[in-house]
């Protein structure tokens, strides 16, 4: 069975993948499932944060990881909205899916448009986006992607229109085969 592709977009919050990932889905005509880490942090039970603190969350995280396998596995097209803060879900993610059709998307906006919106939405810490940013640095030094994509530069559509065109060339998808090969 070939595997379901992967369109993973990884940037800080509210530098607008929730929004990119909604738009994909619908100008793509195969059907992509989203897959967001937010879902998958939500799904935790509140009442076992407090008891067992940070493990809860990264098991979450982890499961979500291996869901995008699964996904791709069965032949189905995901696109991923994830934040990678720690280098450990990075490495999970490149050493579970560098043989899959990965086209690896880096979304970004300036640091004022990200103050912007985390105050319009209302439920977002002002900052939490500028302080992601060096997180993200540190978790990929060499900012190995297959494209970077700017939300305030461009329109929604037009992010998704870059990235529609790239989607046919999996050729193009290198970023977690380079990783892989350039893990410690």
């Amino acid at each position: 069975m070939e595997k379901g592709k992967i369109i993973f977009l990884n940037g800080v919050s509210s530098s607008g993948k929730t929004t990119l990932a909604k738009t994909l889905q619908d100008r793509l005509t195969k059907p992509f499932y989203w897959i967001s880490v937010d879902t998958f942090i939500m799904m935790t039970p509140e009442k076992n944060l407090n008891k067992e603190g940070g493990q809860i969350i990264l098991n979450a995280i982890s499961a979500m990881h291996h869901t995008i396998k699964t996904y791709s596995d069965m032949g189905l097209n995901t696109i991923v909205d994830h934040v990678f803060e720690k280098s450990e879900w990075m490495q999970e993610c490149v050493e579970l899916l560098h043989n899959y059709p990965v086209l690896f998307v880096h979304v970004t906006c300036p640091i004022d448009e990200l103050r912007r919106r985390e105050k319009e939405r209302g439920d977002r810490n002002i900052g939490q986006g500028e302080s992601q940013i060096s997180m993200l640095k540190n978790v990929n030094p060499k900012d190995i992607y297959d494209i970077t994509i700017d939300t305030y530069a461009n329109s929604s559509e037009e992010c998704a229109a870059k990235i529609i065109e790239i989607l046919n060339y999996p050729e193009k998808f290198t970023a977690f085969k380079i990783l892989w090969e350039q893990r410690r």
